[in-house]
């Protein structure tokens, strides 16, 4: 294996890692101020429905960025109601969440497009191309004649779409506004001690919405960038249980933003694996059936959630709906 082909495997790694990030980010606010949620692969399946399909009628992706991020915010609001305001169980909502979401998508996928359940292929401006930075190289032929610099550099780190630099950026943003604002204190606080919280005069309930809605934007990016960034549209359960391994992350990262993105990483280096077998054989000496290799992200899935690696302690009142005492 040489060294391009190394750099090609993590460029692949950062591309697939990326929806996982910002939905594994976007369970970081929510379960820090006590609200888990399971309804993380739903909110990035509308997500991706409703960008496709706005990106394709209007011709700009960025319209439909807003549209999967709206549609997002309105599941958001849901979990919310259900698991804030009635205080119902907060993982039956989750669920429910999903099951809404793959069925939605499909029916009217197919009442809009009659396509299948699919939108059209979107191009041009109704999708998010990459951007090439200054003095990368962009044909394959003189990358191939480049010395290594020039190859992380014109491989690795130029020719992403912008909402990849957007996720890479919002993990130092989610630690900044985490630790070091007093947002972040008490939203912190609400997930370990909301009568404490309460006590002091901030309400619970407007920090617990709060940190819902910035779930909601999160996945909304992560749905957006699916459908318009790393394909060309929308297809039926598109998500492909990237919300339930985000979810697995943000176990295996212990509720940590930069512990996500490492754990990201590496369900992301999973999958780049997973399309090129052709590595494994040439490296190895092995064959190896491409259908265990396509499991491996789901079965470091399971392992984690099982509790076989390490202790991960979620915060204390976590899942727990705050009764306010009178």
């Amino acid at each position: 294996m040489d060294f391009l082909t190394i750099i090609q495997v993590l460029d692949s790694t950062i591309r697939l890692a990326t929806p996982l990030l910002l939905a594994c980010l976007a369970g970081l606010f929510s379960e820090r101020a006590g609200i888990f949620d399971i309804g993380l692969e739903g909110k990035m399946l509308f997500a991706a429905f409703f960008s496709a399909a706005i990106a394709y009628m209007s011709g700009s992706v960025w319209l439909g960025l807003l549209a999967g991020i709206a549609s997002s915010m309105v599941l958001s609001g849901l979990h919310g109601v259900a698991s804030i305001t009635f205080r119902g169980n907060q993982l039956i909502s989750g669920v429910a969440i999903n099951f809404l979401a793959a069925g939605m998508t499909v029916l009217v996928a197919q009442d809009w497009f009659s396509q299948g359940g699919r939108t059209p292929s979107l191009s041009g401006a109704a999708r998010f191309e990459g951007i090439t930075w200054p003095g990368a190289l962009t044909r394959i032929r003189d990358i191939q004649e480049a010395g290594p610099l020039m190859q992380v550099y014109s491989e690795l780190i130029s020719g992403h779409s912008i909402l990849v630099y957007l996720a890479i950026l919002a993990v130092p943003a989610t630690w900044w506004t985490l630790y070091r604002t007093r947002f972040g204190l008490r939203l912190r606080a609400v997930g370990e001690n909301p009568a404490a919280v309460d006590t002091a005069g901030v309400s619970v309930v407007g920090l617990r919405y709060a940190a819902v809605a910035i779930c909601g934007v999160l996945c909304g990016i992560a749905g957006a960038y699916l459908a318009t960034a790393l394909q060309a549209g929308f297809v039926k359960d598109m998500s492909a249980g990237r919300g339930y391994i985000a979810l697995a992350a943000l176990i295996f990262a212990k509720w940590r933003p930069w512990y996500a993105l490492m754990s990201t990483l590496l369900f992301g280096f999973l999958q780049a694996v997973a399309l090129r077998p052709d590595l494994i054989e040439n490296t190895v000496g092995v064959k190896v059936q491409v259908q265990l290799l396509d499991a491996l992200p789901y079965i470091l899935t399971v392992i984690i959630l099982a509790g076989f690696v390490g202790k991960a302690i979620p915060p204390r009142a976590g899942g727990e709906p705050y009764v306010k005492e009178r």
